[in-house]
């Protein structure tokens, strides 16, 4: 597979999380970069031993060698990634994973910043994201929030989609 190759499928395996910031509802107030990063120990809370529900897909942050692992169906084509999430900075979250497809594989950094003001949370997908509402407060259930879910949602369809597609060498 080509460089170019790779890197295409590695932003079309990543397309689920781009849908999943884009269809999170209102973007945030213009004043959002004054508020609050939050701090490792909520972005940690927050994603640990939790599964983010993707519509097409899910990724699982497993607090075991904080691992990464997920599977995605974007445009039909069964895909997954395995890898590590990490805390770059106070309010982003970022994982690193190795995607595989029948058409190939390749390696991808993703990464979301998180700010507090009051207790309403915002997010926005690095580099070029928009803010967005990820927690109101209350919380509605269209918050992009209540698509995380605590447990392994990944790994009964990770090892079907391993199958399908090949397991990584």
């Amino acid at each position: 597979m080509s460089k170019i190759q790779g890197m295409l499928l590695a932003v079309a395996l990543a397309g689920g999380l781009a849908t999943a910031a884009s269809a999170a509802g209102p973007t945030a107030p213009v004043n959002v970069d004054a508020a609050k990063p939050l701090t490792n120990a909520e972005i940690q809370k927050l994603y640990s031993q939790n599964s983010w529900i993707w519509k097409s897909g899910a990724g699982y942050f497993s607090p075991r060698e904080q691992r990464f692992t997920a599977w995605s169906r974007e445009n039909g084509a069964a895909s997954y990634g395995i890898g590590r999430w990490f805390i770059t900075e106070p309010g982003k979250l970022c994982f690193n994973a190795d995607w595989h497809a029948k058409t190939g594989s390749s390696n991808a950094i993703t990464c979301f910043s998180h700010r507090r003001d009051g207790n309403v949370i915002y997010q926005k997908r690095e580099p070029d994201g928009e803010w967005y509402v990820f927690r109101n407060q209350p919380m509605a259930a269209t918050d992009e929030f209540a698509k995380l879910r605590h447990g392994d949602y990944v790994g009964p369809r990770l090892t079907k989609i391993q199958a399908t597609v090949g397991k990584a060498k």
